[in-house]
């Protein structure tokens, strides 16, 4: 049933593009996005721990080995589960587009099934092309329905939201160039027989080869993971995406880059991980790089964040600083590390596309300005107080209050950086300092500010059942997978322990 996804995704897209009414092509969207929910909560259901579920597996280009394959374990289905939760709420706080509806929708669609594919892609010519999928309709949602700042109007709204939209493209096919590379250096090493990910794991590649090629396809999926320097698309990318594809982009394109990480970098080339033998500014493997950068994610995100005065930079710069935890827990290469980044990766997906909607739909979409300041004197906790409440529930998510989801995954990442890099829990930990502190200011400005006195009381129109709909579905499930973690990390565990990842437990994993 996994498969139908994939499949309802894209037979949904052709729906909407053809329905002769928005209103047709809302609960067309709507539908294809809770099959897809669906059948991931009916496979959770019957899953079985550490179990691998071949969902097709036929010839494709028997010539090159490829074929198309289709599996998933317990971290391809904890993804696939987040990526039902995501798209269902998008489309719901996507109910008021009325520009170009059905496109708008198809175009959702299409990314949402590309995504379905490369969760559940078990061949890696396969996730690839859905990789690739996934990117081209970003394009297009950003530029067309973009959202821009209040004072951004005519030619120049246009040209901030075609240069977001570029930017973000440009980056994403610049990392999958490098991701290429990396492909056709697998294929060839291996005999080009299979691109399957058990022929692949059971290859041997050289130690020299995976040195050189686990760098070159960790940076390339780390571009779309926000892996600093690379990110600066993410904040750009965020702020004039519309609604619901800010909250695709921080809550499941963002977890294509991590998911390629483990899946193909970290799993393919675990060697490449290895000590050098030589130091070199202190470092001493690719393992060491990449932890030192993904802390200086953390920390420059949450610092940037504390500063912007527009509303959705500040949560787009929020998702940079939490994936750096995700990006550092795998980098520990501890069970219990890796176990919290791909916790992560569902945390965040949910509370960041939380962030977004009360931003952009609940707030922006009626005070027409982002700017924290002119927020402030409109009072929005009396206008607006569900936007207030649920913002209040998000940001305590967000900076990891127990009984969340993000407590749990952040907590993991920090036991397993401790276990590998003690140090670095320190400046860690002040990167959660730093966002309690920007979570607190965004907060406060924006809904609690100080009314202009004379000013009359701000009237806004109150916020819609969709609306509702959406935001107590993502608050339902960071509270369920915060009060019982157990119902995610007895997928994710088992999987880690498969044979697939026996080449990262022979090397430095503890």
């Amino acid at each position: 049933m996994l498969a139908w996804t994939i499949y309802a995704s894209f037979l949904g897209a052709l729906a909407a593009r053809l329905s002769p009414s928005k209103s047709l092509a809302r609960w067309v969207a709507l539908l294809a996005a809770l099959i897809g929910l669906g059948i991931g909560l009916a496979t959770l259901r019957h899953w079985q721990p550490g179990e691998l579920l071949t969902v097709a597996h036929v010839a494709w280009v028997p010539q090159l080995g490829l074929s198309y394959y289709l599996a998933a374990d317990g971290i391809s289905l904890t993804l696939v589960l987040l990526t039902g939760i995501a798209a269902t709420a998008g489309i719901l706080f996507s109910w008021n587009i009325e520009r170009r509806t059905q496109e708008f929708f198809a175009l959702y669609l299409v990314l949402i099934g590309g995504v379905y594919g490369v969760f559940l892609s078990f061949d890696l010519f396969l996730l690839f092309v859905f990789y690739e999928i996934a990117i081209i309709p970003k394009y297009f949602l950003i530029a067309i329905w973009g959202s821009v700042p209040h004072d951004a109007t005519g030619e120049n709204a246009g040209s901030q939201r075609e240069y977001a939209a570029m930017k973000l493209a440009l980056y994403s096919f610049a990392g999958s160039a490098l991701v290429l590379a990396g492909m056709v250096a697998a294929w060839v090493a291996s005999g080009g027989h299979s691109m399957s990910f058990d022929a692949l794991t059971g290859a041997h590649f050289s130690t020299h080869l995976q040195m050189a090629m686990f760098p070159l396809v960790f940076v390339g999926f780390g571009v779309l993971a926000g892996l600093w320097p690379f990110h600066t698309w993410a904040p750009t990318g965020h702020a004039a995406a519309p609604t619901a594809a800010s909250m695709l982009l921080a809550g499941v394109v963002m977890k294509l880059g991590a998911y390629g990480c483990l899946r193909v970098a970290m799993m393919l080339f675990p060697a490449g991980m290895d000590p050098w033998g030589f130091h070199v500014l202190g470092f001493g493997s690719w393992r060491d790089v990449f932890a030192m950068l993904a802390l200086i994610g953390i920390v420059y995100g949450a610092s940037v964040a504390l500063v912007q005065r527009d509303f959705k930079f500040v949560i787009g710069y929020s998702s940079v600083s939490h994936m750096g935890f995700v990006l550092l827990g795998l980098m520990t290469l501890t069970q219990i590390g890796l176990d919290g980044a791909v916790l992560q990766m569902f945390s965040h997906g949910v509370i960041a596309g939380l962030l977004f909607a009360v931003v952009g739909r609940m707030v922006y979409d009626r005070t027409h300005t982002r700017d924290l300041n002119a927020l402030g004197p409109m009072r929005l906790a009396h206008a607006i107080p569900f936007a207030a409440v649920t913002f209040i529930l998000a940001g305590m998510a967000s900076i990891g209050l127990p009984g969340f989801s993000g407590f749990v995954a952040e907590f993991q990442i920090l036991i397993g950086t401790w276990q590998a890099f003690t140090w670095m829990i320190v400046v860690a930990g002040v990167g959660i300092l730093v966002g309690i502190a920007f979570t607190w200011r965004a907060l406060t400005k924006a809904f609690f500010g100080d009314p202009t006195p004379g000013a009359a009381e701000h009237v806004l129109p109150p916020i819609t059942l969709p609306e509702k709909l959406g935001a107590l579905l993502l608050l339902a499930a960071t509270l369920v997978v915060g009060l019982y973690p157990r119902i995610l990390t007895d997928l994710i565990l088992p999987s880690l322990n498969s044979p697939l990842f026996e080449g990262l437990r022979r090397g430095a994993w503890r």
